[in-house]
């Protein structure tokens, strides 16, 4: 029976499972992500995992990685300085869906060019000019390409391709082998975010395969891409963009695998985030405008998701108004107390002591920082240098940092561009607290809700002078936040029923609330989900039994729903899809938009069967790359025609391709 090797890089823990033969799990294991460098982590899972399974390196027949490294390197800015080839726009379509705001001040070449929605050129290319612009900007690490119209007719990109890879031997990102749609723009940006990735995403994947060919696994490594299907290494290297959401589409494949559910809502807490999906006919829906990454809209395929900055690491925040106080929780991650005592407990503990000594309460009791030697530190402020250069890589308390109030402005510039971690009060701290999780330090734990317990509501009165209530007001916060979520995902799937409000006003509405608390008076209002929800994630067994019993449905907690992720990252499928779009310039004629120029027909049946034919084969090349194996190949013609004056008349015609087949094991 073949071995089968899962890797998940998360952004608390990087998970990896041994599968035997897909049928079940024989081991799994756990490794804290290491952000400096993703492979150590990924190297320390997969010795975890086979020193536990027994299983020798040289038997595991494939590998297969789940990353939230493009995910989150889009999120947060990173990547490499890119250049792109703007060809046959306006100079305000740089304006749109972002796309001057993702160069960032990398430089861009606009000429004129392109072709028209037919395919006809509309201007010939300025070889001169990108030939020469091309030496000048050397310093670049890959381009990206997007013609007008060039998913009609891509040779205008094509030959820039070249001329880019001749003059300067840099990667190039050519937009219509990213997206068969239209929408220049859209697809300018689709290029450029690929092209900053693939530095990144080509440094991870040779480290992570080296990292498995030091422990001795020698076998196909896979990842997974955005939809939960699998690609080669390889392709994953041309085509990072792809890979954004890998995360989120390995757990929903996951999630399947482990409960066989068709339909169904999966949420899946992280240490940062909380993931909701919808499972129909047992796929997950695929998001019909592309995928989102923090403020971007690409044209990648990838699965519908929302996300929600709600993890077992959310920071804890007071709520300041009204008489009785509260919580709130998220968005930001922030390193657990029970982990940082962990980590340093002198001085986590002696400045906990010490707080709690201290009669008069301090905002910044309870909280720590340090600073993270791994980002750059350019183009910082004075003001805010003097600031980092009193923290250090070792935990101290924040209010030996802070000498002003103006300075925590300068703390949470800092946080957001990675240059110091704060330590806080989380859901994490309130689990150990009340003994749910034994991971880290329980006494730092309950310190530190003490200390948040005191402090002061509208009224005057101490939010709460216990620890383990303390705790559990932060947990019923953690409930009602997750319960917000799944609700709001379920109103978005149903949203020509509940028109005029939005999904998250619907999931906060007084009768929702009351129908879930089963109002009765003169009234009888009942609320729930009506499909199960699974729950996933290291945590999902200890906060979401609760969540279910608020939305009255079902909880299927499966038995690896802590590795789900990883799972989901070795059982799915590889899977190609191809597009390709058939136009009528003139009645009678059937002009097919495929290869590296369009093909006229006068037969409307033979237009469709040759696009078939070249899709099928584009799919089937793609997927024997990947290293399928037992390939079954579908496709699906949608044609559009009109009546005027009762005659019949051809508008357009879309081919759509799918070729699917198992990852090819080592044998």
């Amino acid at each position: 029976m073949p071995y089968l090797l899962g890797i998940d890089t998360g952004g608390t823990y990087t998970d990896a499972v041994i599968l035997e033969d897909e049928s079940h799990v024989i081991a799994s294991a756990k490794s804290l992500t290491t952000r400096h460098d993703l492979a150590e982590g990924i190297g320390k899972a997969a010795r975890a995992v086979l020193d536990q399974s027994s299983v020798l390196p040289a038997e595991i027949a494939m590998a297969s990685l789940s990353t939230t490294l493009a995910t989150n390197a889009l999120v947060e800015g990173q990547g490499g300085k890119v250049a792109l080839v703007f060809v046959g726009f306006g100079a305000n379509d740089l304006d749109k869906h972002g796309l001057t705001e993702a160069l960032a001040g990398d430089p861009v070449l606009t000429l004129p060019g392109g072709h028209n929605h037919a395919g006809a050129e509309v201007a010939p290319l300025d070889i001169k000019a990108i030939t020469q612009w091309a030496s000048e900007v050397s310093d670049v690490t890959a381009f990206a390409v997007a013609s007008q119209f060039a998913t009609r007719n891509p040779s205008h990109e094509l030959q820039i391709m070249n001329i880019l890879r001749d003059v300067t031997g840099k990667p190039v990102s050519a937009s219509h082998h990213l997206s068969a749609k239209l929408n220049g723009p859209k697809r300018a940006l689709t290029a450029l975010l690929n092209a900053r990735l693939i530095g990144m995403i080509d440094r991870l994947i040779g480290r992570a395969q080296q990292s498995l060919v030091d422990i001795g696994i020698d076998a196909p490594l896979m990842v997974v891409r955005g939809d939960g299907a699998l690609i080669s290494s390889s392709q994953a290297r041309e085509k990072p963009i792809e890979t954004i959401l890998s995360g989120p589409a390995a757990s929903i494949v996951g999630a399947r695998w482990l409960t066989q559910a068709d339909n169904a809502l999966v949420s899946d807490i992280g240490g940062t985030t909380t993931d909701v999906a919808v499972l129909r006919d047992g796929q997950p829906t695929i998001d019909p405008d592309g995928a989102r990454v923090g403020k971007y809209r690409t044209m990648v395929e990838a699965v519908a998701m929302r996300t929600t900055g709600l993890g077992g690491d959310s920071e804890v925040h007071f709520i300041v108004h009204g008489l009785k106080g509260g919580v709130t929780l998220g968005p930001r991650r922030v390193l657990p107390i029970s982990l940082a005592a962990h980590m340093a407990p002198n001085v986590v503990h002696d400045a906990l002591d010490k707080q709690l000594r201290s009669t008069i309460p301090n905002d910044f009791d309870g909280r720590f920082i340090r600073r993270m030697a791994i980002f750059g530190e350019a183009g910082l402020p004075p003001k805010d240098q003097a600031v980092l250069d009193r923290i250090t890589e070792t935990l101290q308390p924040l209010a030996d940092v802070i000498h002003s109030r103006p300075e925590t402005q300068a703390i949470a510039r800092m946080v957001a561009r990675g240059l110091v971690q704060i330590s806080a009060l989380t859901p994490t701290d309130a689990s150990h607290a009340l003994g749910r999780t034994e991971v880290w330090d329980t006494a730092a734990s309950e310190k530190a809700l003490l200390l948040f317990g005191r402090r002061r509501t509208g009224a005057g009165q101490r939010l709460c002078t216990d620890a383990l209530e303390m705790a559990n007001i932060i947990i019923d916060q953690l409930t009602h936040q997750t319960s917000l979520a799944i609700l709001e995902t379920a109103f978005a799937e149903e949203s020509d029923t509940f028109e005029g409000l939005s999904n998250d006003v619907l999931a906060r509405h007084v009768l929702t609330q009351r129908g879930l608390k089963q109002h009765r008076g003169l009234l009888k209002i009942d609320m729930g989900v009506n499909v199960p929800v699974i729950g996933l994630g290291a945590s999902a067994s200890t906060y979401y039994p609760a969540v279910g019993e608020v939305l009255n449905c079902p909880m299927i907690l499966p038995e690896y729903a802590g590795v789900a992720n990883a799972i989901g990252a070795v059982v799915g499928r590889v899977t190609f899809r191809a597009s390709g779009t058939i136009t009528s310039p003139a009645d009678g004629l059937y002009r097919v938009h495929v290869g590296q120029a369009p093909v006229d027909f006068t037969d409307e049946v033979k237009a469709i069967n040759c696009l078939t034919e070249a899709l099928s084969e584009q799919a089937l090349a793609n997927a024997k790359q990947a290293g399928a194996e037992d390939i079954h190949v579908t496709h699906h013609a949608d044609i559009k025609k009109t009546i005027i004056e009762g005659r019949e008349f051809f508008v357009e015609a879309v081919v759509n391709v799918e070729a699917t087949g198992r990852p090819r094991i080592a044998r």
